[in-house]
Formats: C-alpha cells, structure tokens, sequence
C-alpha cells in the first residue's frame, strides 16, 4: 500500500503543471492569491479520481501536504499561514481586472 501511494504522488510530481492547470479550473486560482489546503486536497483526489484512482480521505491529506512541499519547493507556494499559501505562479496572471467568472 505504501509502495502504491508513493507511485500516486511521483505521478502528482510529474504531471504537476497538468494538477496546477487542472486546480485552476476547478478553483479560482490566480497568480498572487490565496489557495488553502482543503482545496488543493480535494483537487488533488478529483484530479486523481479523473485517472480512475481513488484514494481514501487520509491519504488524500498526505498527497496535499507532500504535493504543498513540492510546490513550496518549487516557490509555486508561499506560505501564509498553517491553512493555506499564496500562489505565485505568474503564468496564472490575471489578463483583465474584475471578476474572473
């Protein structure tokens, strides 16, 4: 099992621009705003239920914390506070003030 779950998340790793597109499309992901845990957490399982994986709630909660640390890593995350980080991911920029929906 935990062999499995460690091939779940190298599969997150490398498909990480993919989960990143995927959560902005899902979410309102934008270059400098917030993005808090329970939202990358059920991201990640509906992007992985989209793959026909399905993991529990808990492992899904590992997933989010090991994938927040990748991306953290990669400054794609800036801590804000226990709940949640800033995105800064510019790729994501706003093109037009105002609502995005």
């Amino acid at each position: 099992m935990l062999k499995k779950n460690s091939q779940v998340l190298n599969t997150l790793k490398n498909n990480d621009e993919i989960l990143l597109k995927f959560l902005k499309a899902k979410f309102p992901v934008f270059h400098n705003s917030n993005f808090f845990f329970r939202d990358l957490q059920y991201g990640i399982r509906s992007f992985l239920e989209k793959k026909d994986i399905y993991v529990t709630y808990k492992v899904s909660e590992n997933l989010a914390n090991d994938i927040a640390e990748h991306f953290t890593s990669k400054g794609i995350f800036l801590r804000m506070n226990n709940q949640g980080w800033k995105i800064n991911y510019p790729e994501f920029a706003a093109v037009e003030p105002g609502d995005p929906f």
